[in-house]
């Protein structure tokens, strides 16, 4: 599904009175979750259309503010082209969703002889375990995978530092 660079205009006609700073969510083949390769056929080139579009109805150089929905999975190139095109925002809830189960599933993976039980592993069948599937740890990891993802996500988007200049 995508949008047409009327369509997106329209969006832009309708919202502008109101404020000059909003975002549009338009569609360029972007899906939330993710798809095996090939399966999604994601065209970041129409987001400069729109933009060259409503352009030369405003004047303006790049008048749009635009959502990148369904960014998960995405490849770096795409993300770029989507950046050049003006894309101001863009939505990863599936990547950090991932990167905290997979801070989740490696501690398992890691610590799963002591957490078969609350007592009993591999150090002995009368040792305790609390340490181990206490919450507070296992989610210390997830959210440790989550942060990595986000700062990773951060400079892919070029918008680290971005207070410093």
């Amino acid at each position: 599904l995508y949008s047409t660079p009327a369509d997106v205009y329209k969006v832009h006609e309708a919202l502008n009175p109101i404020s000059e700073k909003f975002t549009i969510a338009a569609a360029f083949g972007n899906v939330h979750g993710v798809y095996k390769p090939g399966n999604v056929k994601l065209r970041p080139e129409l987001l400069t259309e729109y933009q060259k579009f409503a352009a030369e109805k405003t004047g303006k150089e790049t008048p749009l503010f635009l959502v990148f929905h369904g960014g998960s999975g995405s490849e770096l190139s795409e993300i770029e082209a989507a950046i050049d095109a003006g894309v101001v925002k863009m939505n990863v809830d599936t990547d950090t969703q991932w990167a905290y189960w997979e801070g989740v599933l490696k501690f398992y993976k890691a610590k799963e002889g002591y957490l078969q039980g609350q007592i009993g592993n591999p150090e002995g069948e009368d040792k305790p375990n609390k340490s181990y599937y206490d919450p507070r740890k296992w989610m210390r990891e997830a959210e440790g995978t989550m942060v990595t993802r986000v700062v990773d996500q951060c400079k892919m988007l070029r918008n680290t530092e971005k207070c410093a200049k």
